[in-house]
């Protein structure tokens, strides 16, 4: 008799819509992915990488390149440095990421604040290793946060909050303000945070991503997920990475390396010469 760790979650909304697109053939609006192919060069810098021979195991937090490369993007971005060597993992897009993180920090009993609508892999993650999600509800039409009630929602328990903007599903985005309170809340309550950037770079009407990483004392306390996928049109490539300081980089490496070790390596090298 098996008894389940996740007796509530059943097949993914997206695998539904997903299916039921493909069947009427009809506009796929349900997942993250365009209906345009993406760069041919870049194909052909991943076929050429496999040409090549690199073909084999990846070192473990990713292509050194280009761990640079992402350390080079979030300076020239953000004017945040980090450290390639000790504070940057290539993972296996970027939900392994965000699973990697809980399951690196989220012990029996935690809690941890959860905007919703919401990502649906936040949830069964957290509960996988004993947290609880408490959600806070974003509101129409604007789906702007709340942050008086999410400091109500704060308890001893409550160990991190978890963050996507732009926001999937309603298209929200943070605004500075928002960002300098939910700094403000982490450092007073000492909260970790997750901050799932995926949509970093599909932003419109002359708005400006606001990153974790732009913010020191919230840096310093954030693991921030992101998707080449989602960057360069390829989803089905499932390649991201997580930043995040040295001391929860070292925690995080240690869920990593046992959960995957090491991902796509030929994707990796295209990437790194793009």
């Amino acid at each position: 008799m098996i008894t389940s760790k996740l007796p509530n979650v059943g097949t993914t909304i997206f695998t539904i819509m997903s299916k039921m697109a493909a069947d009427h053939g009809a506009i796929n609006l349900s997942q993250g992915f365009p209906n345009f192919p993406g760069d041919p060069v870049l194909i052909e810098m991943v076929s050429k990488a496999m040409k090549d021979g690199f073909n084999q195991y990846a070192p473990m937090p990713g292509d050194l390149k280009l761990r640079e490369m992402i350390s080079n993007k979030l300076e020239s971005l953000y004017r945040k440095n980090y450290d390639p060597t000790t504070e940057i993992t290539v993972t296996a897009g970027a939900t392994q990421a965000i699973f990697t993180a809980i399951a690196a920090i989220i012990n029996a009993g935690d809690e941890v604040i959860v905007f919703a609508p919401a990502y649906d892999c936040y949830e069964p993650a957290i509960e996988l290793f004993g947290g609880k999600s408490i959600p806070v509800q974003l509101n129409p039409p604007l789906f702007t946060p709340n942050w008086g009630e999410v400091e109500q929602k704060i308890t001893s328990k409550t160990r991190m909050i978890v963050i996507n903007s732009p926001h999937n599903p309603s298209g929200m985005v943070f605004t500075e303000n928002d960002m300098l309170e939910l700094q403000r809340l982490a450092e007073i309550h000492d909260l970790l945070v997750i901050s799932d950037e995926v949509y970093e770079h599909i932003i419109f009407d002359g708005r400006e991503h606001q990153s974790a990483a732009k913010f020191d004392d919230l840096s310093n306390r954030t693991f921030i997920t992101a998707s080449f996928g989602k960057t360069f049109h390829n989803t089905g490539w499932k390649l991201g990475y997580c930043v995040a300081p040295k001391p929860l980089m070292k925690e995080f490496k240690k869920v990593h390396q046992y959960n995957v070790f090491s991902v796509n390596h030929p994707i990796q090298k295209g990437l790194a010469e793009y």
